[in-house]
């Protein structure tokens, strides 16, 4: 209970270093993904890699520029650039699943059916600025991972002896579960200083257990290559 009472004491830095931590992890899983894509030309990879270049936007936008900056910028235009970020970035998750269904596309970030998920994204964005409740955000990316878990159990299911897999479907249940405590959290407990602190402890663990597979794997390939 000490080191919580000191982090919400000093919420304002953790904020920052929340946001860096994260941002950095998403680089990091940024960087070795994308070298990986353009040794297999995956494009499941390739969509993977864009889902968190967007988080880290997003993460780096609000906990820390959006810490630092404002008030010199409408903290309201922070909120809806992470809102639009952190939607992206689940439909990019969700589309690596189910990329086979579809056309290749030259741009894995501007294309017809990116578009779509842009459009969507900054439409949540903004009925949240609007209505200024953030529940759009928490129920589009519940319904998101509730189908990326689904599918990413299938594809564990066929693939059990590789192991990227199975920590892509138990990464999928913690964020799923992340988005249903931050709406519970949000809606029901008022904003709970507390219960929010263990909602990014989740958010944590989770770009940890992604960062950790996409490791494991990079590290095994590059050594058979």
């Amino acid at each position: 209970m000490e080191i919580q009472n000191f982090i919400l004491g000093n919420s304002e830095l953790f904020r920052i270093i929340y946001g860096l931590v994260i941002g950095l992890i998403c680089i990091t899983i940024f960087l070795k993904t994308d070298k990986f894509f353009k040794l297999s030309f995956h494009e499941g990879i390739r969509y993977f890699r864009n889902a968190f270049f967007f988080y880290g936007l997003a993460f780096v936008v609000r906990y820390f520029l959006g810490v630092l900056l404002v008030p010199s910028i409408d903290y309201l235009f922070i909120l809806i650039l992470f809102e639009y970020f952190i939607v992206l970035a689940g439909f990019s998750l969700f589309y690596s699943l189910i990329w086979k269904k579809f056309h290749f596309y030259n741009s894995s970030i501007f294309n017809s059916k990116m578009i779509f998920f842009h459009i969507i994204a900054i439409t949540i964005a903004l009925l949240d600025a609007f209505f200024i409740i953030g529940n759009f955000m928490f129920y589009s990316q519940i319904i998101i991972f509730s189908f990326a878990s689904i599918i990413a159990y299938k594809n564990y299911t066929k693939n059990k002896k590789q192991k990227f897999p199975k920590f892509y479907f138990i990464a999928m249940l913690i964020e799923l579960f992340a988005w249903i405590f931050n709406l519970m959290t949000v809606s029901i407990f008022e904003h709970d200083s507390l219960l929010l602190l263990n909602v990014g402890i989740i958010n944590v663990i989770f770009f940890l257990l992604i960062l950790c597979g996409v490791l494991k794997i990079t590290k095994n390939d590059y050594k058979k290559a």
